[in-house]
């Protein structure tokens, strides 16, 4: 395969660098895994023959995320949001307004978080030995082991020949040099702690999009039943088992061939239409504290004008965190994010904005799936933020479970508040407290 030119998506400050090949009747957009190189990819004749399987059915959009490959080196890692909005980022760049996605491993969770929370621009999904949440690095002293190894084996391709892909002849010098262009020691560190914290279970319901899962019945980094997991969870997911114990399939011919079939087959096949009323969103009512005492106290022309003033602020800052009113309940606010993490410090900036003007907000965040009502929404998603913020405190942000677990590698502080018994709610819910920073 003839490496394609590279071109590079504004998401935010950052640059992705990304690449078009094929010319086919749909795009189709591959979301990598663990690490990747774009050009490093091409110069291995797995990747390199694969890449050309699906360039003949597709238009194949690849890109590498950032931190990693060609893409902006930045400090730390991205959140799984960041991340997806680098896929957003990408398809708009190359004129891409509907995609299949195709998620490789850790590339699984942020295709998950894509497809339910913009399911008109996600055709279908295809996911290959993925997890929601990692069954293995969840394990503090597996973890602690691997990052003490990086130091160690990173850069000699010891890492991933040991981990992804022991029982296979490798060419170990070109795994060396992918390991070397792909990311680097403390960047290698960071993807692992953030993939050890991510946990995509809650969204699976929310996913819409015809979705094919594909696992390989030993494989030694992410076991079978993670993906069986997510082909029990995602409402009419298709399942497929391939043979073998390597996470990676780059240098087995015969599996290169049967993952590729398995896409066309899946991918040509499908042409069914998906719901575009209900999609994943974090959604975050907000409340003046004891307006009522407030409205007494001042009368109503100071009222109103504490009020407007109040409003402008929180505007301002769902401006900001690119939040969408929904409507201005009179004493607080209803609105919507594409993110958790927008929605939890968009909060934060508005419990510091208002306390300026001596009265103080409380906050209830919630992700899940909702309901489109034209300018309104509904659906539990939403009665559940709002019981949230019916228990929050004066100056306050508290989250569900879902939120906290959605934003992990985000820097984003919490303290754990306890499980509560939520009005209209068939069980109890952890509730988190976010410390606010700005």
């Amino acid at each position: 395969m003839t490496a394609p030119q590279t071109h590079y998506a504004k998401s935010g400050d950052v640059s992705i660098a990304y690449q078009v090949t094929g010319s086919g009747p749909f795009d189709l957009v591959f979301v990598p895994g663990f690490v990747s190189n774009l050009d490093g990819q091409l110069e291995n004749p797995g990747w390199s023959y694969f890449f050309s399987r699906l360039s003949n059915f597709s238009r194949l959009i690849r890109f590498d995320k950032r931190g990693t490959g060609l893409s902006d080196r930045v400090a730390g890692i991205a959140n799984l949001e960041d991340r997806m909005d680098d896929v957003r980022a990408v398809m708009d760049a190359v004129g891409s307004e509907r995609a299949a996605l195709f998620g490789v491993s850790e590339g699984g969770p942020m295709s998950l978080l894509f497809a339910a929370t913009y399911p008109e621009r996600v055709s279908a999904l295809v996911l290959y030995a993925s997890f929601a949440k990692h069954p293995i690095l969840g394990d503090k002293n597996l973890l602690r082991q691997q990052i003490d190894s990086i130091d160690r084996l990173w850069g000699s391709g010891e890492f991933l020949k040991q981990n992804f892909m022991p029982n296979v002849a490798i060419d170990l010098p070109m795994l060396a040099r992918y390991e070397r262009q792909a990311a680097s020691p403390s960047a290698v560190a960071a993807i692992l702690r953030m993939n050890s914290e991510i946990d995509a279970r809650h969204i699976l319901p929310s996913v819409h999009a015809p979705t094919l899962v594909l696992h390989r019945s030993g494989d030694i980094r992410v076991p079978f039943d993670a993906g069986r997991y997510i082909a029990n969870h995602v409402p009419g997911a298709t399942m497929v088992a391939l043979p073998g114990q390597n996470h990676l399939f780059i240098f087995e011919p015969e599996i290169i061939d049967r993952v590729a079939g398995e896409v066309e087959e899946f991918l040509t096949g499908s042409r069914r239409d998906i719901e575009t009323d209900r999609v994943l969103a974090t959604v975050m009512f907000t409340d003046i504290v004891e307006s009522t005492k407030w409205a007494a106290e001042l009368g109503d022309r100071q009222w109103r004008t504490l009020v407007e003033d109040h409003d402008r602020m929180v505007r301002e800052q769902l401006t900001r965190f690119r939040g969408r009113e929904v409507k201005n309940l009179g004493d607080g606010f209803l609105a919507t994010f594409e993110g958790p993490a927008r929605a939890v410090r968009c909060a934060s900036s508005i419990v510091e904005s208002v306390y300026s003007l001596g009265i103080d907000v409380r906050i209830g965040i919630h992700t899940g799936e909702i309901e489109l009502k034209g300018d309104d929404i509904g659906g539990i998603a939403v009665n559940i933020a709002a019981r949230v913020a019916d228990i929050a405190g004066p100056g306050s942000t508290l989250v569900s479970s879902t939120v906290r677990d959605l934003v992990a590698g985000s820097g984003l502080r919490f303290e754990d508040r306890g499980r509560h018994a939520l009005k209209g709610l068939p069980e109890d819910m952890q509730i988190y407290a976010a410390l606010h920073a700005a």
